[in-house]
């Protein structure tokens, strides 16, 4: 990549070519559970928030900041989540998106158990109107996919919903290239949400399959740098350079990796919150995205 400066893209990205949203959004799953639960991979999205009002409140902030998509999931404290964004948001803005997901059964604080069967899968999305408070969802995504049921026949659910208007548009979560090829067969896929952040990068062909096919790549957990977020690692040199945080520069890196990626990073707090929308503006050389490139390569 030449040094030339490369401008984190400020335009909106249209998801299946007419629903405009900025390249930060908003995810909903840290808003659960009270402040002693476990954080990050451990998180148990049980119950809704301790202190629902504080969670509102950053929900509300989110939008005023300009944030126009709003990740969320049935399986987050059992419809909970769904529930508070309505709470919080709902008449919604123009312009705001809801994205939520349906196709993961919690049976216990610490089960998430695929279940693909479409009867669950058209129930789930039925229950997603109501708490969301919408005729319409912007964006369902089958949040993972059941291996026990034919993935034709779980992208059919979500095609009949969109063919009855219930649902805008589609998507998949952890999903691989190829699964993304089987499923566009069916329904064209305009979303793929993955884990993926400057440490986790086994997803980079579906990055790329993504670019290429105008999908976009709404990476979960965008900010998860463990070691690298050392003030002596290159994260923070590279923070150091522009003035931000590491956290900023970690979601620049993600803003610069691909023009279709969507990064969702949660928080509770308004502070962080504003930092994190703020790495819009942040501008990298090539060879400040190649050093962070290859920092966590």
């Amino acid at each position: 990549m030449s040094e030339k400066l490369i401008k984190a893209n400020h335009d909106n990205i249209l998801l299946g070519g007419d629903l405009p949203v900025r390249r930060i959004g908003y995810g909903t799953m840290r808003l659960a559970d009270g402040p002693d639960s476990p954080r990050g991979g451990e998180a148990l999205i049980w119950r809704p928030p301790a202190d629902r009002a504080a969670a509102l409140a950053v929900l509300r902030r989110a939008v005023d900041l300009g944030v126009n998509l709003i990740d969320t999931a049935d399986a987050y404290a059992l419809g909970g989540g769904e529930e508070l964004v309505a709470e919080a948001l709902h008449p919604y803005r123009d312009g705001v998106a809801v994205a939520t997901k349906v196709g993961v059964l919690r049976p216990s604080p610490t089960e998430w158990v695929p279940l693909g069967h479409p009867a669950y899968l058209r129930q789930q999305a039925e229950l997603s109107l109501r708490r969301l408070r919408v005729e319409r969802i912007d964006l369902l995504q089958l949040h993972r996919i059941d291996t026990d049921v034919p993935l034709a026949d779980q992208i059919g659910a979500l095609k009949e919903l969109r063919d009855q208007g219930k649902v805008r548009h589609i998507g998949l979560s952890e999903a691989s290239v190829e699964q993304l090829r089987e499923a566009a067969q069916i329904v064209p896929i305009v979303s793929v949400q993955n884990m993926y952040n400057l440490v986790t990068r086994h997803h980079d062909p579906v990055v790329d399959y993504a670019a290429t096919n105008g999908i976009a790549f709404i990476p979960f957990f965008p900010v998860a740098m463990g070691a690298h977020a050392s003030p002596d690692g290159p994260v923070a040199a590279v923070a150091r350079e522009l003035g931000a945080t590491p956290a900023q520069a970690a979601l620049a890196w993600l803003l610069h990796r691909s023009p279709t990626v969507v990064p969702i990073p949660g928080t509770t707090s308004p502070a962080h919150l504003e930092e994190n929308v703020a790495a819009l503006d942040l501008t990298l050389t090539g060879a400040q995205f190649a050093r962070l490139d290859q920092a966590g390569g």
